[in-house]
């Protein structure tokens, strides 16, 4: 036998060993391939810029999804992003989703959760249990809290303090007429109250509010205006339905003798209706609904069975409605 004999190969052998080197050097040119692109993928993560935090106001961990007995879910969700389908999944009525969905296209953002609770016929629960899930993402945050504006503020107001320092110094180098020795003028700059005194809400007028601290005429025609939209104050914590009311004004108020101009629910138009601040196009459809398919109304217990009619929204109607 010469070697030419022994390295010989039948040509079935020669075809599967050629077959088995081919498959190993595509096995070969894989590895090789795969291997460089993740060190790539990891390069270009190295090299990236860090992450902006999704939702940084409030800072507060993610908490998990949470199923609920009746159904909802509770899951970390932005208030000015969600999608009518994750309010519905989060438990909000209908009417709730709504009226986020308009409050956000005309331009509204909520800026705070706390913001989030001025939603109308958000129960306290409701607010409770949605709380620990509100994340505010961070292109939404108050523009105050961007170093470049900390540090205008922090400058205006040392400013304002060396300003105040000066006149202080200025008042001890001279003969100084206290201001309450000139004649002042009542009209314009009318007396502020002192605390204990109040103003009624119900039958005061512009020059009346303007004595009320941190009232001027501008939150004093407001008050006027919105009075006259509702029919009547009939309770101080009304004036939180003017937006960006400060709250610190309340305890000067007072409610005695309240007096409404009622609506009548059986004979108001459509457009009558939608004009008060308690109702909306949804329920002012309801109510001419009801009188044209089952009659007049004679009570706002008829209106319960409609989903629009929260008991909350009927009890604050009520002061201002006649059948």
């Amino acid at each position: 036998m010469n070697l030419k004999s022994l390295f010989y190969l039948h040509h079935s052998d020669r075809k599967v060993i050629l077959s088995l080197l081919v498959f190993v050097l595509i096995c070969l040119g894989l590895i090789v391939f795969v291997g460089s692109r993740t060190e790539e993928t990891a390069a270009g993560k190295d090299d990236s810029l860090p992450l902006r935090p999704a939702a940084s106001f409030p800072r507060r961990k993610q908490l998990p999804v949470y199923e609920m007995e009746n159904g909802k879910q509770l899951f970390p969700f932005d208030p000015n992003t969600a999608t009518a389908d994750e309010l519905q999944r989060l438990g909000l009525a209908p009417f709730q989703i709504r009226n986020i969905l308009k409050y956000r296209s005309k331009g509204g953002v909520y800026r705070s959760p706390m913001d989030f609770a001025h939603l109308y016929g958000l129960t306290r629960r409701q607010y409770r249990e949605l709380a620990p899930y509100i994340t505010i993402g961070d292109d939404y945050e108050p523009a105050s809290t961007l170093p470049s504006v900390q540090h205008y503020i922090a400058r205006k107001e040392a400013e304002k303090q060396a300003a105040h320092a000066a006149y202080e110094a200025y008042k001890a180098r001279n003969t100084y007429k206290p201001y309450k020795e000139y004649d002042r003028d009542t009209i314009r700059y009318p007396l502020k109250l002192k605390a204990g005194e109040h103003v009624n809400l119900a039958a005061a007028d512009t020059n009346q509010l303007k004595k009320v601290p941190g009232i001027g005429s501008g939150w004093a025609r407001a008050i006027i205006s919105y009075g006259r939209r509702l029919g009547g104050y009939v309770a101080v914590g009304q004036l939180l339905e003017i937006e960006g009311f400060p709250e610190e004004a309340l305890p000067y108020f007072s409610i005695s003798d309240p007096h409404t101009d009622k609506i009548n629910l059986n004979t108001a138009t459509l457009s009558q209706l939608r004009r008060h601040p308690y109702l909306n196009f949804y329920q002012a459809r309801v109510i001419c609904d009801y009188r044209r398919l089952k009659g007049k109304l004679t009570g706002l217990a008829q209106l319960r069975l409609s989903k629009d009619f929260p008991p909350e929204a009927i009890e604050r109607l009520r002061p201002y409605v006649v059948f």
